[in-house]
């Protein structure tokens, strides 16, 4: 055959890549894509820039058209070793492009389009598998509630095992305070220090999956030693130990959510993380409850029976993580980072319906990890976190939900509160009782943000949620001066910690982790979320050492005051610096984090004002301009 009249050749996925870049690159394109590194495109308000929303979302597909968006999922399926799912790749390559226009798409007969329908009309219809997935990352997140509350009630029992006595007559006191608060805080410290640290090499090297095995492991060993232990020095080291696997889950596990869940419901698969550590919470003080009064049944070689068994407990959700794991599916951006494309597509069969649903999410997660490897400059994922203005955003609202978590008063209730029943004069047996009152409407208080999180959004919740928590605080705080003999001292205190956990169970409660699991790019996702928890942990563990102290110097009232205001300083952060997130991939909220800080200030601060105007003086004022215009398939910068 002369070469005149050779079959020409079939272009590769790369060079069909190039051929893209080209175009884009005329186009234009490559201009806005550089902006990703500096201060982001920001349109003052008044303007009339409006684009493409794919355009505008750097939507790496944008502008490529559908007879080359063809030719480049038959290229990629040829060459990623899925050459016989040639027809799918086809297809799912022009439908992600803009997921909600595939009517239009003439490749996609009757019965795909159904299945694409579908997604939107029944976003809760997912196959079994992954709702297997999520009640494994629950169930490893309960593992975290129990490890955190199950030292509650063992706390009313510490202090005569160990010697330290806290009484006010005795001279050692602020020692044993300090000491009984490291004892507490000591798994929030190697969270901090080690834990959370652990995750970017433990996820590079064992994948997802395996490092959630790690955490549940470790949590088990970790429970049997604390059990085990017959010093105060011999449970530091033991819970110590236990920070590990905390550490690693917590970073671990709502970034595992995310990656698999389908974008319509992502905020409430990934919410799942605090719905079931509140669970993991309450189990805690049923624990607590059940053991009080368990005592040695040989009468004279067990001592202290009752709270060994309280935190050995903690094992059995780590035990049903541990069983749960080897039948769940690997994260399919994990496996793609990894170049293991294949896995990376039966793992998403297992959690899509049908391989058109899979072909099409491989591709497109592909397709956004490329841009976002183009977008890096080279450095180290931990200097980009904190040089690229975009990640710097995200680093800076992350921080302030996941500080906040902590200075909001709620874990100080979770970790001490049998202590502060027992000094609002409840006998022991009763502390224990109220404190599974707070543990139980944690919980149930948390369920409703399933579906709150993405009607309402994260920043909202906050928003209405922190006042309210000042508020029922400072409430608690002043009833300890209604004098003791009065039923009432009793019943507001009770009351206000009970409010108090009810405003924070669906909005302070499951945001922060759902907020720094969506926040980053993938690029640096595992190191911003390791800082992410290593911040909350860092202050859990300043927490969990100074109440102690706190509670003695302060007085319950002090105490309770000082948190109260932090939760008033918590809405000026939520409202000056933490950004909305409801609603878009995770790819997409790289354009809401383009916008430079004191914009965004300005912007909010005028909101407030306006707001008050409107609804509090009853004035009528004209509609406040949307930062963000989401219409008509465009974004408006306002």
């Amino acid at each position: 055959m002369s070469p005149d009249t050779e079959k020409p050749t079939t272009p590769t996925f790369a060079r069909l890549q190039e051929q893209v870049a080209a175009e884009k690159a005329l186009s234009g394109k490559a201009d806005e894509k550089r902006e990703l590194q500096g201060d982001g495109e920001y349109v003052e308000p008044g303007a009339t820039n409006t684009v493409s929303k794919a355009q505008a979302l750097d939507n790496p597909l944008s502008g490529i058209s559908l007879d080359r968006l063809e030719e480049m999922g038959r290229a990629f399926a040829r060459e990623k070793g899925l050459g016989e799912y040639e027809v799918e790749f086809a297809r799912g390559a022009q439908a992600a492009q803009d997921p909600l226009a595939f009517e239009s798409l003439p490749l996609l007969s009757d019965e795909d389009k159904e299945v694409l329908r579908r997604e939107t009309t029944h976003r809760w219809s997912h196959p079994a598998m992954l709702y297997f997935l999520v009640i494994c990352c629950s169930m490893a997140a309960a593992t975290q509630g129990m490890d955190e509350s199950a030292i509650n009630g063992a706390n009313l029992f510490l202090g005569p095992q160990f010697g330290l006595d806290t009484s006010k007559s005795n001279p050692d006191a602020g020692r044993n305070q300090w000491i009984l608060g490291l004892v507490n805080g000591s798994p929030y410290l190697c969270c901090a220090v080690l834990g959370c640290w652990l995750t970017a090499p433990v996820n590079h090297w064992l994948g997802r999956r395996g490092a959630m095995f790690l955490g549940a492991f470790i949590s088990f060993a970790g429970c049997i030693w604390s059990a085990c232990t017959n010093s105060w020095g011999h449970l530091l080291g033991a819970r110590f130990f236990l920070g590990i696997g905390i550490g690693i889950n917590s970073a671990t596990v709502p970034v595992f959510a995310a990656e698999t869940a389908p974008p319509l419901i992502r905020g409430a698969l990934v919410m799942q993380w605090q719905v079931w550590t509140a669970f993991g919470i309450m189990l805690g003080t049923v624990s607590s409850l059940v053991f009080y009064h368990v005592g040695d049944p040989s009468g004279a070689h067990i001592t202290g029976l009752n709270w060994r068994l309280m935190l050995g407990s903690a094992l059995l959700p780590a035990l049903f993580v541990m069983l749960q794991v080897p039948f769940i599916p690997e994260s399919p951006r994990w496996l793609i980072g990894r170049g293991r494309y294949v896995q990376a597509f039966e793992s998403l069969c297992r959690i899509r319906y049908t391989k058109l649903q899979a072909a099409r999410d491989l591709f497109f997660i592909n397709a956004l990890l490329e841009e976002e490897a183009s977008v890096a400059s080279g450095k180290s994922a931990i200097v980009e976190l904190f040089t690229v203005a975009r990640n710097r955003r995200a680093v800076q609202a992350s921080s302030i939900v996941m500080f906040m978590q902590q200075f909001c008063g709620i874990n100080v209730i979770a970790y001490y509160s049998s202590t502060i029943f027992r000094q609002a004069s409840f006998s022991e047996i009763s502390a224990l009782g109220a404190s599974l009152g707070f543990g139980t409407l944690n919980w149930v208080f948390a369920a409703p943000a399933v579906w709150t999180i993405d009607t309402f959004g994260r920043r909202t919740l906050l928003l209405t949620t922190f006042p309210l928590m000042a508020l029922f605080l400072l409430m608690t705080g002043l009833a300890f001066y209604i004098p003791e003999s009065s039923k009432a001292h009793i019943g507001v205190i009770v009351l206000g910690i009970y409010l108090h956990c009810m405003a924070y169970s669906p909005g302070e409660g499951p945001v922060p982790f759902t907020y720094s699991a969506e926040a980053f790019p993938f690029y640096v996702r595992d190191v911003g979320m390791s800082y992410a928890t290593a911040l909350t942990w860092t202050f859990n563990f300043i927490v969990a050492l100074t109440f102690p102290r706190l509670l003695d110097a302060f007085t319950p009232t002090g105490a309770f005051l000082w948190y109260a205001g932090w939760n008033a300083i918590g809405f000026f952060l939520v409202l000056l610096f933490v950004p909305e997130t409801k609603g878009l991939s995770l790819e997409e909220l790289d354009q809401v984090f383009s916008v430079p800080t004191f914009k965004h200030s300005a912007y909010q601060l005028g909101a407030l004002g306006h707001g008050f105007r409107k609804y509090i003086l009853r004035q009528r004022v004209e509609p406040y301009p949307a930062l963000y215009a989401w219409e008509d398939g465009t974004i408006a910068k306002a």
